[in-house]
């Protein structure tokens, strides 16, 4: 008997606010966006829907590093391959994660590859630095 996949009403206002969301996110993002709402949600509810969202697809799940809590992107209708590989920088100053679309990536990755037998994991791949902002800040 195979069992029915069902929405509650809680996983349809996680589903309506990730899909909203821009960017990448923490449990504890959404933990502060529904605390006080009508419907509040729970921190293990969150962490156990967002992992069936990991496993479905709809979500990707990045460790940027040792100290920082996993993070969380909404992919929703694409989710397919492409559009989860891109790499993240993480500015030093004010913790901001990027999206880094560039071209220039891709050759690196196919370097790497040929020339020294390695393949880098974009979902685990990130670089560090300054952000604009932070720069603009300290001029």
């Amino acid at each position: 008997m195979i069992k029915a996949a069902y929405k509650t009403r809680q996983q349809e206002l996680l589903l309506s606010f990730l899909s909203e969301r821009k960017g990448h996110f923490t449990a504890e993002d959404v933990r502060n966006h529904f605390a006080g709402k009508e419907t509040p949600l729970g921190i293990a509810t969150i962490y156990r829907q967002l992992e069936r969202l990991v496993a479905d697809g709809t979500l990707v799940k990045y460790y940027i590093d040792e100290h920082s809590a996993a993070c969380f992107e909404y992919t929703g209708e694409k989710n397919d391959e492409e559009s989860r590989m891109h790499f993240h920088i993480k500015c030093e100053k004010c913790g901001a994660l990027i999206h880094l679309d560039c071209s220039e990536l891709d050759h690196l990755q196919s370097h790497l590859k040929e020339h020294h037998g390695i393949t880098l994991n974009p979902l685990r791949t990130v670089f560090y630095g300054t952000c604009g902002k932070c720069m603009e800040s300290e001029e």
